[in-house]
């Protein structure tokens, strides 16, 4: 798992940083050497005991991530904070752990108070992030679990991932060939003049237009243009012969414009149609999660009420093997009350062994269910993200497809001389009287 440790001070706002409510569940593991009940109180004690030293950072923080998808269990984390303790020279010193859930995942923090009492003076913490870098390492090797490249080898941390990945463009996949050519002849054969033909193609997403090389050609919705001749296999001439004058029809240039003035306003449509899902399936995942978060509290409640009900009534039990007045002596007497008393102790530790199991098992089912939960949520919330980034591109390509202000004036002066010198073409030049 991840160590990452830091001398510091501010008993206070550690305690108030460690037991705030925004993680789903927060739990005092454990106080060892304070005379506090509360963990306030406990790094508080800390403080005060600092005060008789120049030390001002008087406290070590450590933290422990397990890898995302790999869970850990309660002793996991205690070996491992077992042995950075050993490692960082803090073997006795008042410590405090606590766990953290949210989200799926259970994390653990563990303080230490540097100050050795007997000596008054702060634990040296020489080299801390190399020892924990090591053992963070030899944890990834026991666990099996896959180990980060930047632990491998500190020179292959990608300096990207402290960093906003920046959004890559899905390429978009071209058309086949085939279904365009099914298209052209398909709309060609049910077609029999202009009309038809120009609504065939608008059924199958083109619009008919004049080439630049003058002859008919069809433009889809991307801007991307087709020789009709070519793609319906019927030669020139008999194309001009059934959609007849091709003047008629406005320029590749007007065409596109068309287009995205029409299908602006519907990528429009759409980004609002998934923001508006975007939004709702996101309430829906926040309702669904604080639904799990008080599902799985009421378990945890249930499942503590009775483990101490159990706990109960094992310790009764116990207490009635043990035989009081003249019985109670001649047990003492015997030996036998000694025994009795070390089968109790041995029952209680197997006791609280397996009461830690199934509560560590209830954990890890839960955490599992968290994590399917926000996975789902995930892909769903990936996948409308990915939705409006290609609307968003689409409407960025309509746009680029429209002729702008001063471009559309110069390109109707041009449409004006060309059907000027059509005009004169078939009349002929004006003669003199």
């Amino acid at each position: 798992m991840i160590l990452v440790g830091n001398q510091r001070g501010g008993a206070k706002d550690l305690a108030i940083h460690l037991m705030k409510e925004e993680n789903e569940r927060v739990e005092v593991h454990e106080l060892r050497g304070f005379m506090s009940e509360n963990l306030m109180g406990a790094l508080n004690e800390s403080y005060a005991v600092s005060r008789g030293t120049k030390c001002k950072q008087f406290l070590y923080s450590l933290s422990l991530n397990p890898p995302k998808n790999e869970q850990a269990s309660v002793e996991d984390f205690e070996v491992a904070i077992e042995q950075a303790e050993k490692r960082l020279n803090l073997s006795g010193q008042p410590r405090a752990i606590v766990f953290h859930e949210k989200e799926g995942r259970r994390h653990a923090h563990a303080v230490w108070s540097r100050i050795n009492v007997e000596e008054m003076k702060a634990v040296q913490m020489s080299y801390d992030h190399e020892k924990l870098k090591t053992l963070s390492r030899e944890i990834f090797l026991e666990h099996g679990w896959k180990m980060p490249p930047g632990l491998v080898n500190s020179e292959d941390r990608d300096p990207r991932n402290f960093t906003l990945a920046e959004w890559q463009q899905a390429k978009r996949a071209g058309k086949d060939a085939k279904v365009v050519k099914a298209d052209f002849q398909d709309a060609w054969a049910i077609s029999d003049s202009k009309a038809a033909f120009t609504h065939a193609l608008q059924e199958r997403g083109y619009k008919l237009a004049r080439g630049d090389r003058r002859g008919f050609v069809a433009v889809d919705c991307q801007g991307e243009v087709y020789p009709v001749s070519r793609w319906t296999g019927v030669k020139t001439k008999e194309v001009g012969k059934r959609l007849g004058d091709l003047e008629e029809l406005p320029g590749v240039d007007e065409t596109k414009d068309l287009i995205a003035k029409e299908m602006l306003p519907k990528m429009q449509g759409f980004e609002q149609e998934v923001s508006a899902t975007h939004s709702q399936k996101k309430a829906e995942a926040e309702e669904q999660r604080e639904k799990l978060s008080r599902e799985q509290r009421e378990k945890r409640e249930a499942l503590d009420k009775q483990l101490a009900e159990r706990c109960q009534q094992e310790e009764q039990m116990q207490q009635a093997r043990l035989r009081r007045g003249l019985f109670g002596l001649l047990d003492r007497v015997t030996g036998k009350r000694k025994k009795t008393i070390d089968q109790n102790e041995q029952e209680t530790q197997e006791s609280l062994v397996r009461d830690r199991e199934e509560k560590d098992s209830l954990i890890q089912r839960q955490i599992s269910e968290k994590r399917d939960l926000k996975e789902t949520h995930r892909q769903e919330q990936k996948q409308l993200v990915q939705q409006k980034q290609d609307l968003q591109e689409d409407a960025r390509h309509f746009e680029q497809m429209k002729i702008e202000p001063d471009d559309k004036k110069a390109f109707l002066e041009k449409r004006r001389a060309q059907a000027e010198t059509r005009h004169t073409r078939i009349r002929g030049p004006t003669r003199e009287r």
